[in-house]
């Protein structure tokens, strides 16, 4: 069995001004590291568009259309305060949402092991009708309901390790019993959601804040303590990553100070229960990442734990 990997040109089009942080470089570095010989046996795809009915498994007709709408036909239109559109965009956040739906096919019907989706705009801040935080569509959560709806399954656990709240996967989960969705963030950071107390309609929301300049001895304290036996508890089918990296050291966005050896650490250990509960099947897609070489050698290093955990 392989690790999939799943990306498309059609990302590079979404363009945001000059200085924005959720730039075309992020996943151009992505793509050239994961172009190196040491990543050659990636089982590599092109990520599909999505179909509407896609994103209406999380989002009303009416957010599908105010982005279809709000789509430029030159330069950049300003969605809030740090979100943006160009032309382009809405065919990139299909590619997001369609590599993720590809992913969790190709894993549930063991074509691979566990698959990475290198696409952007993110998705873990988008709410049912609110794009935000760079986010258009929200890719994680509507890969965890393609699972249960379209799959059948009813345990999905989503692990979201982005710096930032994931409060878009939590709002479009709240109410999902099928789904357990786990977000460490740093506290206090924007958006200025993720309180402990958050806990979903069924009990089925984690929320980790961890303290500004805490480090990966501290994040790995936190995961052993209260995510891994949560996830041992609840048994899941399928194990979704929301891959973010600006957690990192030396990303600018925030003040966590994780190593690129925090993620191996923690990609092992998410491989590791799914392996013991769900046949090693985890679908990881890219969230944050703002410093460009600490992006790109973190994303390397948690790539490289899935193809072990693959072979």
């Amino acid at each position: 069995m392989t690790t999939a990997l799943y990306t498309h040109s059609d990302c590079l089009a979404h363009k945001t001004p000059a200085g924005h942080p959720e730039q075309v470089a992020r996943l151009e570095y992505i793509q050239d590291t994961l172009s190196t010989s040491r990543f050659d046996d990636l089982s590599r795809h092109e990520a599909p568009l999505c179909e509407d009915a896609d994103i209406l498994l999380c989002h009303p007709q009416s957010h599908l259309d105010v982005i279809i709408a709000s789509e430029p036909v030159a330069g950049a239109k300003q969605l809030d305060g740090d979100t943006y559109m160009s032309p382009g965009s809405t065919q990139a956040a299909r590619r997001a949402v369609g590599g993720c739906i590809a992913a969790v096919d190709a894993v549930l019907s063991d074509q691979a092991t566990n698959a990475f989706v290198a696409c952007r705009p993110p998705g873990h801040h988008a709410e049912q009708s609110t794009p935000m935080g760079f986010c258009l569509f929200g890719n994680a959560a509507i890969a965890a309901k393609h699972a249960m709806e379209r799959h059948g399954l009813d345990r999905v656990s989503i692990v979201d390790f982005d710096v930032h709240h994931g409060n878009g996967t939590q709002a479009l989960l709240w109410n999902e019993p099928r789904a357990q969705f786990f977000s460490s963030h740093q506290m206090p950071l924007w958006p200025g959601s993720g309180d402990a107390h958050e806990t979903g309609g069924h009990a089925n929301i984690h929320n980790i804040p961890l303290p500004p300049h805490s480090t990966g001895v501290h994040m790995r304290k936190v995961y052993e303590a209260e995510v891994f036996p949560a996830i041992e508890r609840f048994d899941p089918q399928l194990i979704i990553i929301s891959a973010g990296f600006d957690a990192h050291t030396a990303d600018p966005l925030a003040q966590l100070n994780w190593a690129t050896e925090d993620f191996a650490w923690l990609t092992q250990k998410i491989c590791g229960m799914a392996a013991q509960y769900c046949q090693g099947r985890v679908v990881s897609t890219l969230e944050g990442g703002y410093d460009l070489r600490a992006l790109a050698d973190s994303v390397a290093a948690h790539v490289t734990v899935l193809m072990e955990n693959a072979s």
